[in-house]
């Protein structure tokens, strides 16, 4: 950008003073308005009942069950720059729906759990630039979200039971570049993988744009290596071939040789994390219930975005080998995703999120 506004900062322009104006949506201020904060009457918490207005007397909210609730409404232009969210119950329950500038449909569909690279529902650390995870269950998101006449983030309680969410963010109001694109977000699930079928993590983008990010929970239901299959990125008109193909599964993360630690006792996944990339989690048999292997995987486009003009399509392979390695075996696993990537407006109409019964993990 030409001009500096606020809109983004990092330790390069850090020191430069900007008009923009710094807001901040909570419990505690659902409106983010100036002057706003912490007004809530002390009889909405108990524990703070005896110390007045002020102290603490909203934290959270409370989303029923079926229920559908705006947790963000902003008019005018700037950007969100971070959100902050602990949920309570199952997250693959909750659906975030972000909207743009009016538009009917949403940028961003997404589990709450995925959104955030936990799709498994169970907690893992994780440290990277655009999300981060600490204990014991606070998802952070730091992709940069520019608007121009307004954001509006839905939070939608598909569990029987209450949804008790905390919830902080921060956004500033500022003028926004002509080629500030908007944020998206995609999630999809297929269980099984239908044989000999790659696995879509996208499809339909339709605009220009450029894609910035994968986020994949893996169940394995074999035995045996799972990561064969290459990544495919189909753009601007290719229909049989992609113009990028990877090379496999644990190269795309940015990985090799199957993500194993044979250095440090028995060969064993290594779990990692780090600013661009990761497998942050892994969920390992317990010799009971817990039956099969799952994997929790992130890859950041953000030093290396992949741009389109006109269209983008992404598919990996599931393939894994045969008894004696010798044949590639199509894998008929558990898979779920969220693509991320920023393109110009309208958005095109996502597939339907499937129902609460599949999106379950059991």
């Amino acid at each position: 950008m030409t001009d500096f506004n606020g809109l983004g900062m990092n330790l390069g322009n850090l020191s430069r003073l900007s008009p923009a104006k710094t807001r901040s949506i909570s419990a505690e201020n659902m409106t983010g308005e100036k002057g706003k904060g912490g007004m809530a009457p002390p009889e909405n918490n108990p524990a703070s009942a005896d110390l007045g207005l002020g102290w603490k007397c909203k934290p959270c909210i409370s989303i029923a069950p079926g229920a559908l609730q705006t947790i963000v409404d902003i008019e005018g232009m700037g950007a969100i720059q971070q959100i902050w969210m602990t949920p309570s119950g199952m997250w693959r329950f909750a659906i975030i729906r972000i909207y743009w500038d009016g538009q009917e449909q949403p940028s961003v569909e997404c589990p709450l759990g995925d959104f955030f690279c936990m799709g498994w529902g169970r907690y893992a650390q994780l440290s990277s630039q655009a999300v981060c995870v600490n204990p014991g269950s606070a998802f952070n998101c730091y992709w940069e979200m520019p608007f121009r006449k307004g954001a509006r983030i839905t939070i939608e309680n598909l569990h029987d039971d209450w949804l008790c969410l905390f919830y902080q963010v921060n956004y500033t109001l500022t003028d926004v570049p002509a080629d500030a694109a908007y944020f998206h977000a995609q999630f999809r699930r297929e269980n099984p993988l239908p044989y000999k079928k790659p696995f879509t993590i996208v499809d339909g983008i339709k605009g220009r744009g450029h894609y910035v990010g994968t986020y994949m929970a893996w169940g394995v239901n074999n035995n045996g290596w799972w990561g064969e299959g290459e990544i495919k990125f189909f753009m601007d008109g290719d229909k049989e071939f992609p113009t990028i193909c990877g090379t496999g599964t644990e190269d795309y993360f940015c990985g090799s040789y199957n993500f194993e630690n044979k250095n440090d006792g028995p060969p064993r996944y290594q779990d990692f994390t780090t600013p661009y990339v990761g497998m942050h989690q892994i969920i390992r048999p317990d010799g009971l219930y817990s039956a099969n292997l799952r994997f929790g995987l992130y890859r950041w486009h953000i030093m290396d975005p992949i741009r389109f003009e006109s269209d983008l399509r992404v598919t990996m392979q599931a393939l894994g080998w045969r008894n004696g390695c010798k044949r590639y075996l199509p894998l008929q696993d558990d898979i779920a995703s969220v693509a991320f990537w920023y393109q110009t407006l309208p958005t095109a109409p996502f597939p339907e999120l499937p129902s609460r019964d599949y999106l379950e993990v059991i």
